[in-house]
Formats: C-alpha cells, sequence, structure tokens
C-alpha cells in the first residue's frame, strides 16, 4: 500500500495522507514529480511503459516520472523516481524543478537535466519500464501523432526543450539561440 502527503493549495503539507488509488480529498492535492534527462546532442531520455502497466500501457513517456510518497520532498521523490525506473543515480539536493504544472489533484514538478547517459547501462525497472531510448524534439512530437507517446501537449514538450539550458522563461542575452 503506497501512501501519499495531502498538501493544501499553497503547496503545505498538511499532516494527513491517503492511500494511492483513492479519492483525493476535495481541497486537497498531492505532488507528483518528472525528471527528463536530455544529452549533449539536445535529445530526451525517453522510456516505453511496459504492457501490462496500468495507464497508457506500451506508450513512451519523458524519462521519469511519479508520485511523490508520503514523507518524500519533490527533491527525494525525483531522485528515488530516477533510481527506480532507470537505475540512474543522481543527486536533485541543489536543483529545483524548472517548471511546475498545476493540474485539477496536485502538482507537478519537472526537472530539467542535461546527462549523457549509455542505453546499455540502464536498469530498466521490470515492472514499469520495457525500453529507453534517445529522441529528438521532433521526434517526439511525431511519435505524439502517430500515437505512440502519451499525448502531452506538444506545446509543453516543446517548452521542455527550449528550457532544457536555463530556468525561468526568458533568455538572457548571453544565451545563443538554437
Amino acid at each position: 500500500m503506497e501512501l501519499w502527503d495531502l498538501y493544501t493549495v499553497e503547496r503545505e503539507r498538511t499532516g494527513r495522507t491517503m492511500v494511492r488509488g483513492d479519492k483525493i480529498p476535495e481541497d486537497f492535492y498531492h505532488l507528483v514529480v518528472h525528471v527528463c534527462i536530455f544529452n549533449s546532442k539536445g535529445e530526451m531520455l525517453i522510456q516505453q511503459r511496459q504492457p501490462f502497466k496500468e495507464g497508457w500501457p506500451n506508450m513512451w513517456d519523458i524519462t521519469v516520472g511519479g508520485s511523490a510518497v508520503s514523507g518524500d520532498t519533490s527533491r527525494t521523490a525525483a531522485a528515488r523516481e530516477l533510481f527506480e525506473e532507470l537505475g540512474i543515480e543522481l543527486s536533485f539536493e541543489d536543483k529545483r524543478p524548472s517548471l511546475t504544472v498545476h493540474f485539477p489533484s496536485g502538482f507537478d514538478d519537472m526537472y530539467l537535466v542535461e546527462k549523457d547517459v549509455d542505453l546499455s547501462e540502464l536498469k530498466l525497472q521490470y515492472e514499469e519500464v520495457q525500453s529507453a531510448s534517445w529522441r529528438s524534439e521532433e521526434g517526439i512530437l511525431d511519435m505524439i501523432d502517430a500515437g505512440e507517446f502519451i499525448p502531452y501537449k506538444k506545446s509543453l514538450i516543446k517548452l521542455l526543450f527550449a528550457m532544457r539550458d536555463s530556468m525561468g522563461g526568458f533568455m538572457r542575452e548571453d544565451t545563443k539561440l538554437r
């Protein structure tokens, strides 16, 4: 049984928990994290979900993601998910989410990381992940069109690629255009 902490709209922990799969009580929220790893070629590491995985079976997804469990912070949840699903150890101690997306029942912190990862060294979590690959922005958008990738809004995928080497929503004068 997996427990989630419940938060207020101001993102404060309430001290209450809920069981994963139960309906989130009205006026409470839970925390989700995603990590997007980009290589030095500007490609994103993506994973293919197992055919028996509940929710989006066989679909491709961004690098990793999942709900924070009770006691997790956003950072510890990001590190845990990355290690559990792909076997990648990375400290998020000095990282902040590049973007937080609000959805009706929670907050989704998205971490953008640049790291060259050798696919042959990944340790895929059998219960969740069947395959991993590197894809360009255009490649992911094509996969969304083909119905092979979880149907994120294309504008979100474009934003993740645009923000991959910066924090915030503006470009400094010394930032090179791609």
